[in-house]
């Protein structure tokens, strides 16, 4: 075969297609999504390839070798470290090759594809008994083939190990075409690993006395494995090697036993140091988790994410995790290790809800702490490693590098086995910031190699350290490094830039911080958004997102809305994280060219359902529906809009107008051929039936009862409720008034302006706003509860009024708005109905998750004495977005997440209960289910 170099992005698309690879892709778009991981670094693909089979890696492999094009493979793109991106061929296993082939339950073995989600295999294991081991915090997202390339660890390591102690083995494909099959006690014949075998053998010394030091010592190539008193065992050798020596197409790994009882021993410390001192007084409890945690991290949970368990005085934590057979022995060795501890606090955790809980917070370390500091708190100095004999000296110093290069930073990570994550607040927005960030860089690591320690303890190298490992290894390791990547990768082809011959450190840095692009201020020029979180600047706003990607799992079980779209497509471009990474390339210029008018950004934001998911499900705050607004409004600002915008977007317009003649109006929606003509006009899909107006508007027939000698409360009737869908506002008047309550209803209630936010009209939007905060900042200034029953107004009114007005009634408004639920839960002496025997079906609005909270809702249905069914994620229609032409497909497959089974397998009689217009709305059109709003159903008679 022919080899060529520097060939063209055709010529590489021309080989890979020619060799049969079929999903290949190498538009603007595709590689601004896959421009960078969750690492500091942006490099731009030429191609992204995502193989359907082992045949098309070996095609891509071959059409590389031929047009000699650098290669990297990527599984969930959540690296810290830098080592999913590269140059020319960006191969994505997660689209097609994710599957678990079989597990051998008495083997007590999986065999399964690179971009296998670890969730996905601990599913399939799970109910056999057995679990993978290793739990990073990535767990519902990262891929068994990722772990393995990085050699990841997790929480857990102290009991499983790592990953590479898990491996059993693997079939690989070096970047010659050579297929190897590799695992623990067989090596095939090869010449390849015969040279391999060859160059350990050459250097036992080097080897034996630099390599496998300690547990964590992850950096570099583990050579120890290699040795003959290890059985030149390749397949774990293979775990870490970061996809620059083979690429592999399928592993067996090891599962094992997950014991029954745990229990979390929460040790409360002064300093974080001091935690990391009691850390050898606790590892002869054998415990298999110690973590440790900055209190700024739970502080920026609570603040953000709500109700945290309780824990024990500190400024630090060690979550001591002890596990067993019996709960009596657990116990007791839980007892004996707060005995031994030097904590000055502690708390028995035994509770499964505060324990996951806690787990959760621990787990989002990475992204919670961007949120810290006062500045953006960065990776990049993320996972070294030291034995955990030294982790006080350790962090004691790095705490004194941090201050004499004027850095502040929130430490966590696996203190039983020495590792410690950290985010960092570098200045690399400011001059000499890159300057800075290479001083502590290089600095940080002398540290730890003088400790005996590992640059990285568990995420790899990558772009992020890979330069800086000649402070830990000697100068022969180091060619020992560049000859063992000549024997496999002698083209060096695969993941160029990565452990040997690196790049800089400081080389392709992403961020706001990192770009002086002329396009940036003037995108971020007169915003129709405030952005206030963000200094109004859209660069560090879409910047927020650090591609942990918690947008791509599956985050039902913790009751999770984001991301809905990428849930019904599977689609990069369609999660949150994809969405700003176009965005940041907007905002950069060199790639997405177009500004806000460009069409990658239309088509990353086509499917945002503006469901705010991301704003309280990123552990970083993405806010992605204010962006998709923010660039709608740029975009179409002084121009034409789609037809769509100026029906469904004005939507309450259109109904107040149509408000005396509703009849009339109906009628012609009803009316064969009318209603067609109605629906191309608004731009609405001809499968979707259009809600048909109140006849008489809320406000005009509501009939509160006054007496004057009670407590007062307003409804605020938004549009959905004042002119489609009275019933709800009658019947939360009655509840009100059988609360105790004298309860107002305003006779002309001012609209928030909900659907020209959502779609962009934001000029319009403010004015409106304005309008209903002036309205209703005389009510709550007397101290007079606003109640709103549309979830996504009344989120409007809690947050995005601040972000449109400049005005400080509309901070006071914000939090004197109450759900009806909220206002009732604090309410002395009302109970709800009795409701024992009745099933509830409950879909939370999006924005009841997201913004409002769901608690009150729950705790008030909860003691209904009901069996509630609880859904999570979105319904699919999302004001204005199902119902438009293109998006009826999406819509639908949102529906089918959880909502449309979860009404299929309701049981005969159960009462479907739905705040949001948009969820009833979905439902009659959908499944033909007419939902209840909460206050439908507390206006029930009771048995009370």
């Amino acid at each position: 075969m022919t080899i060529t170099t520097d060939a063209t992005t055709t010529d590489v698309v021309a080989e890979l297609t020619r060799a049969g690879v079929t999903d290949v892709d190498d538009s603007t778009l595709t590689r601004a999504l896959y421009s960078t991981d969750a690492s500091l670094y942006r490099v731009i693909p030429q191609v992204v390839v995502r193989p359907r089979s082992t045949e098309e890696v070996l095609a891509t492999i071959a059409a590389c070798r031929a047009t000699g094009t650098p290669l990297t493979s990527r599984g969930a793109g959540t690296s810290i470290a830098g080592n999913a991106v590269g140059t020319g061929v960006v191969m994505d296993f997660t689209r097609h090759l994710n599957r678990v082939h079989d597990i051998d339950v008495e083997a007590r073995t999986a065999r399964v594809e690179p971009g296998t989600v670890h969730a996905v295999l601990q599913k399939a294991a799970t109910p056999l008994g057995l679990r993978f081991g290793p739990d990073p915090s990535t767990h519902t997202r990262c891929t068994v083939g990722g772990m393995i390339g990085n050699n990841a660890c997790g929480s857990r390591a102290l009991a499983y190990g790592r990953t590479a102690d898990n491996v059993i083995g693997m079939d690989v494909v070096t970047m010659a075409g050579e297929q190897l099959t590799i695992g623990r006690g067989t090596t095939p014949t090869s010449p390849t690993l015969d040279a391999l075998r060859d160059l350990v053998g050459a250097n036992l010394a080097t080897v034996r006395t630099e390599f496998g030091r300690f547990g964590r010592q992850v950096s570099g190539y583990s050579l120890e494995h290699l040795l003959p008193e290890n059985g030149f065992d390749v397949a774990t050798f293979m775990a870490g090697t970061e996809g620059t020596l083979a690429t592999m197409t399928s592993a067996t790994v090891r599962l094992v036993e997950d014991p029954p009882h745990r229990q979390v021993l929460v040790l409360g410390y002064a300093s974080m140091a001091e935690a990391a001192d009691d850390v050898p007084s606790l590892l002869p409890f054998a415990p298999t988790a110690c973590e440790g945690l900055d209190s700024r991290i739970v502080d920026v949970f609570r603040a953000h994410r709500g109700a945290v368990p309780d824990l024990p005085r500190g400024q630090g934590w060690l979550f001591l995790e002890i596990s067993g057979e019996h709960p009596g022995e657990v116990a007791d060795t839980i007892a004996r290790a707060s005995r031994a501890a030097s904590a000055i606090d502690h708390r028995v955790v035994t509770d499964g809800g505060e324990q996951a809980v806690l787990w959760r917070i621990r787990e989002e370390g990475a992204g919670l702490a961007t949120r810290t500091l006062p500045g953006k708190a960065l990776s990049g100095w993320e996972d070294a490693a030291v034995p955990p004999e030294r982790l006080g000296t350790y962090l004691r110093e790095l705490d004194g590098l941090l201050k004499d290069n004027g850095l502040d930073g929130v430490p966590y990570g696996h203190f039983g086995d020495g590792c410690v994550h950290i985010r960092i607040d570098f200045p690399l927005d400011a001059e000499g910031g890159h300057q800075v960030f290479r001083r502590f860089l290089t600095d940080a690591a002398t540290q730890v190699a003088a400790l005996g320690g590992s640059l990285s303890g568990e995420h790899g190298d990558g772009r992020a350290r890979s330069e800086l490992l000649p402070l830990m290894y000697s100068g022969e390791a180091i060619s020992l490094f560049e000859q063992v990547k000549a024997v496999l990768d002698p083209d060096d082809l695969l993941n160029p830039g990565v452990l040997v011959r690196p790049a800089a450190v400081d080389a392709d840095l992403r961020g706001p911080e990192s770009i002086r692009s002329p396009g940036r201020e003037q995108l971020s020029a007169r915003l129709g958004l405030r952005l206030l979180h963000d200094d109004g600047d859209l660069g560090k706003a879409v910047h927020r997102c650090t591609g942990v990607g918690k947008c791509i799992a599956d985050n039902s079980g913790s009751n999770g809305v984001m991301c809905p779209s990428f849930q019904a497509t599977r689609e990069e471009k369609d999660s949150t994280r994809g969405r700003a990474r176009v965005l940041q390339e907007m905002i950069d210029g060199r790639l997405v060219t177009g500004g806000y008018r460009a069409p990658e950004v239309h088509e990353a934001l086509d499917l945002c359902l503006s469901c705010k998911g991301c704003l309280s499900d990123c552990p970083t705050g993405i806010d992605m529906a204010s962006y998709k607004s923010e660039v709608l409004h740029q975009t179409y600002k002084g121009r034409l809009r789609p037809r769509s915008h100026y029906i469904l977007g004005k939507l309450p317009f259109w109904a107040r107008l149509s408000s005396p003649l509703a009849w009339l109006a109906n009628l012609g929606l009803r009316t064969p051929g009318l209603r067609s003509i109605a629906r191309w006009v608004a731009g609405v899909d001809q499968r979707r039936s259009l809600p048909a107006f109140a006849t008489r508007r809320f406000s005009r027939i509501a009939r509160p009862q006054l007496r004057g000698d009670r407590a007062k409360v307003v409804i605020w009737a938004d549009s959905f409720t004042e002119f489609f869908s009275t019933d709800g506002g009658q019947a939360a008047l009655r509840v009100l008034d059988g609360a105790g309550y004298d309860v107002e209803v305003l006779s002309r209630p001012q609209c928030c302006g909900l659907t020209w936010i959502t779609t962009g009209q934001l000029d319009t939007a403010r004015t409106m706003i304005g309008r209903a905060v002036e309205q209703l900042h005389p009510y709550v200034a007397a101290g007079v509860p606003v109640v709103g029953l549309e979830p996504s107004c009344l989120a409007v009114l809690r947050s995005d009024a601040v972000e449109l007005v400049d005005d400080p009634r509309a901070v006071d408004v914000a939090a004197g708005v109450f759900t009806l639920s909220e206002l009732l839960q604090r309410t002395e002496g009302w109970t709800p109905p009795d409701l024992t025997g009745t099933t509830l079906v409950v879909q939370p609005h999006c924005h009841q998750s997201s913004v409002l909270g769901f608690e009150a809702d729950l705790a008030i249905m909860t003691a209904t004495g009901a069996t509630i069914d609880r859904l999570s994620g979105c319904c699919g229609l999302a004001g204005n977005f199902g119902v438009e032409k293109g998006h009826y497909e999406v819509s639908v497959a949102v529906a089918e997440q959880q909502l449309m089974p979860a009404i299929r397998k309701a049981p005969p009689g159960a009462v479907v209960v739905a705040d949001g217009f948009s969820c009833r709305t979905q439902l009659d059109d959908l499944a033909a289910v007419q939902a209840v709003h909460l206050a439908q159903l507390l206006d029930r008679p009771g048995r009370r």
